[in-house]
């Protein structure tokens, strides 16, 4: 039995090592044709970010977010992406609220791209 959770127990570390990917595995925030980005990798940028974040920075990042959803999909075409203006506007508008100051911005740029996106 004793063997059994001992083996247990390993495949959990295991597993969340390889969950957590490894400190130096996070890349390093893109700086593209859209200018200087919230300085933090692109999955970990929060609306706590986007409030600290300077207007270029801000209009920045919305590139970021538009080259990483406009990107190809599992099939034929791109995926939506959103009006600079208007992603601006949803990013501000979400992230003025204070339950939301943990909220990915990429996970709100998606989703929102899925329903108005082009």
């Amino acid at each position: 039995m004793r063997s059994f959770l001992a083996a247990g127990a390993a495949l959990l570390a295991a597993l969340a090592i390889a969950a957590c990917g490894g400190a130096d595995s996070a890349p390093a925030p893109q700086q593209g044709v859209a200018g200087p980005q919230i300085p933090q990798d692109l999955r970990l940028v929060n609306c706590t970010d986007w409030r600290e974040a300077s207007v270029e920075e801000r209009f920045g990042t919305v590139g970021a977010l538009e080259d990483f959803a406009g990107g190809p999909t599992g099939g034929p075409g791109r995926g939506a992406v959103l009006d600079d203006e208007e992603a601006y506007s949803l990013l501000d508008g979400w992230c003025e609220n204070g339950y939301a100051r943990a909220f990915k911005l990429y996970k709100l740029y998606t989703r929102a791209a899925a329903f108005v996106g082009h």
